[in-house]
């Protein structure tokens, strides 16, 4: 398994000098259109991460679940797995720390662990992928996307939630 990368690049390498291309320069040339690319998606990036470390730092998080826990009990979230789901969808290592943390407090077997793997799983992250997708192709009219997108993140921590309450995993 440790050797598949390497296998690939000897791989690559071959076909390209046997296809008789500038192994070097091709190189050289896509590490350049690499860094345009990360360039264009940095400004973006560092906006969104920004946001979600000021959101956790603030308290702003704590005061949000406050507010919305009243729906999230009567669905049957727990209020231990909603700072994950707040921040899954803006930082993906954000909420690998959260679910880390939640995982060893909790364990991972109890129901309070599956849930929070379950958000892990069927959630992305939704604003982190919009902005690099949107600062890349120039898209003008976001106001669709970010909302169906929510509510596909919505879809997944509430039927997760239900699914493992329900079937007892």
């Amino acid at each position: 398994m440790q050797y598949i990368i390497p296998i690939l690049i000897i791989l690559m390498i071959l076909t390209a000098l046997k296809s008789k291309l500038p192994v070097y320069d091709t190189f050289i040339t896509g590490a350049g259109d690499g860094m345009k690319i990360v360039l264009g998606i940095f400004p973006a990036l560092l906006a969104v991460l920004t946001a979600a470390y000021m959101l956790r730092a603030s308290g702003a998080i704590d005061l949000i679940i406050s507010f919305i826990s009243p729906i999230t009990d009567l669905i049957g979230i727990p209020r231990e797995v909603l700072p994950l789901a707040m921040i899954r969808p803006i930082s993906g290592g954000g909420a690998l720390g959260i679910l880390t943390d939640t995982l060893n407090t909790y364990g991972a077997d109890g129901e309070i662990g599956k849930i929070a793997s379950v958000i892990m799983g069927s959630t992305e992250t939704t604003f982190y992928c919009l902005c690099v997708y949107f600062a890349k192709t120039r898209v003008k009219h976001t106001l669709r996307a970010v909302p169906c997108a929510v509510i596909g993140d919505i879809t997944g921590i509430v039927v997760g939630t239900l699914l493992i309450k329900l079937l007892n995993f």
